[in-house]
């Protein structure tokens, strides 16, 4: 073993995957996945072990017996995989690690080891929260503008935390439309927040401009504030989301997240537009002081069917993504990417030594690239999940596809039978030249950008310099059918 100390959190991870490949540890995690009352409250014995391990009181004795055997196993494998355990038993103070480490133990005593690793229920779940939204935004997949007239109601909005809740899932982000203008917003991240549940928003940044609203979400228990800023000149940016004045209220938005102390991001959605000014976005992102920046994939569904010639193509996307990973070894921001391409462009540039999985940071820990297997690539489907404000699911907000409805099917039952969501779990059907690649089961190819170009979930994904002949093909197909409408025109004229 290697004397470089890794995080903590890290090694426990790959201590897993190690140590639970064995019938009789799986037999154990599949005792303790099982549900027990407990105080009053119905949770699973390892979810009640893990907060055993951290809060003593108010818990039973199978949760404290069962505690035993945790607490020996952390401490073993963080030390036999170099991790620092401090890391570990202050990362576990946090309810929401609780849940995610549990989803992985009990995907483990349910599935075994797989690649990509299945789980009983999401770490993430997206909700598109409303479809009213105050901007107007050219790309826009969920083509939100007014509210629906079958959105869930606040009673119903409730039951589904409490099912998220009971299936364990650890983290939830509400994106819209624009959820901070909806008068459930603060509600539903109060109650997401007091089960433990790690809250996020994906927002325009509006309402944050005004800070007594970022208190009073705060104050709520939200946790990660994302906002969308895809320049860095106001005028571009604007356009882009077709409402002036939109660029200054993102930034005073984020500099109020900042200072309040939330978790924060800035949201880039790459296009022709803006893809020669990464520069200047990162500039940006490290004169507001947010802690990083994430580049998202462009995918041509809803409004961005009406503009799918302003996306990179596989040559374009492969030089940024290389220069994002360049950058971050030099910014003090974290450069984070949707595009899956972008853990095989870092172990590639880092000659192994680096690995960036889609979902998961794991920046300069060379043991993690073992894990990229296992937790890395696009997670629709598998990883993380979506919901429609009507209560559909769908396995991402990119990927229109539904799968169930909350209203009659409950949550659990929708993630562990949906044939769809087991198809994206498997990277064993994926066809084209995502299926030959020899990184699939560290990317996989982004799965909506396959939908979105070629109508399969498991189609090659044309956005990857390794499918660049499906790119020429589709090009050559869609040369006669595209047809430039006034928004692109408009937009063409500031790129």
């Amino acid at each position: 073993m290697t004397n470089v100390r890794r995080s903590g959190v890290s090694a426990l991870l790959t201590s897993l995957r190690v140590g639970f490949e064995n019938p009789l540890s799986r037999n154990l995690l599949k005792i303790m996945s099982r549900r027990i009352e407990c105080n009053g409250r119905d949770v699973t014995i390892l979810s009640e072990s893990l907060r055993c391990l951290v809060e003593r009181t108010g818990t039973c004795f199978i949760a404290r017996f069962y505690s035993i055997f945790l607490r020996v196993f952390i401490e073993a494998g963080v030390a036999f995989f170099n991790g620092n355990r401090n890391d570990v038993w202050k990362a576990l103070q946090d309810p929401a690690v609780r849940r995610g480490l549990a989803l992985v133990f009990e995907g483990l005593g349910l599935y075994g080891v797989t690649v990509p690793q299945r789980l009983p229920a999401p770490f993430l779940v997206v909700w598109n929260f409303t479809n009213l939204c105050n901007l107007r935004c050219v790309h826009c997949y969920q083509n939100a503008e007014k509210k629906l007239s079958n959105e869930l109601t606040l009673k119903e909005k409730l039951d589904v935390v409490d099912q998220l809740d009971r299936a364990g899932v650890a983290a939830l982000a509400l994106s819209g439309g624009e959820p901070t203008i909806h008068p459930h917003f603060l509600p539903i991240v109060r109650k997401a927040s007091e089960r433990g549940i790690y809250t996020a928003v994906a927002t325009n940044g509006w309402m944050f401009a005004d800070i007594s609203f970022a208190r009073k979400a705060r104050r709520a228990g939200l946790r990660y504030v994302e906002v969308s800023i895809d320049s860095a000149d106001p005028k571009k940016h604007d356009r882009f989301r077709g409402v002036d004045g939109s660029w200054e209220r993102a930034v005073k938005g984020l500099r109020n997240a900042v200072k309040l102390g939330f978790s924060t991001a800035m949201a880039v959605t790459l296009t022709k537009l803006n893809v020669d000014e990464v520069n200047e976005i990162l500039d940006l992102a490290e004169d507001l002081g947010v802690e990083r920046v994430v580049f998202f994939n462009f995918i041509p569904v809803g409004r961005g069917e009406d503009i799918v010639n302003l996306d990179l193509n596989p040559e374009e996307r492969e030089r940024v993504l290389r220069r994002l990973y360049l950058e971050s070894s030099r910014r003090s921001v974290d450069i984070i990417s949707t595009a899956p391409q972008y853990s095989r462009v870092a172990l590639q540039l880092s000659e192994g030594r680096s690995i960036i999985p889609t979902h998961f940071y794991c920046k300069g820990d060379p043991i993690t690239a073992a894990l990229a297997e296992f937790i890395g690539g696009c997670g629709a489907g598998r990883i993380y999940v979506a919901l429609q404000p009507d209560g559909s699911v769908v396995p991402c907000v990119f990927m229109p596809i539904v799968v169930g409805n909350l209203r009659s099917e409950p949550f659990w039952k929708i993630w562990r039978k949906s044939p769809v969501l087991k198809t994206l779990r498997d990277r064993n059907k994926l066809t084209g030249g995502c299926s030959l690649c020899y990184f699939k089961y560290i990317c996989g190819g982004c799965r909506a950008r396959a939908y979105a170009y070629t109508g399969n979930i498991m189609g090659p994904d044309p956005g990857c310099i390794n499918n660049l002949n499906a790119w020429r093909e589709l090009s050559l197909r869609a040369r006669n059918e595209i047809t430039v409408c006034s928004p692109l025109s408009s937009l063409s004229e500031v790129g």
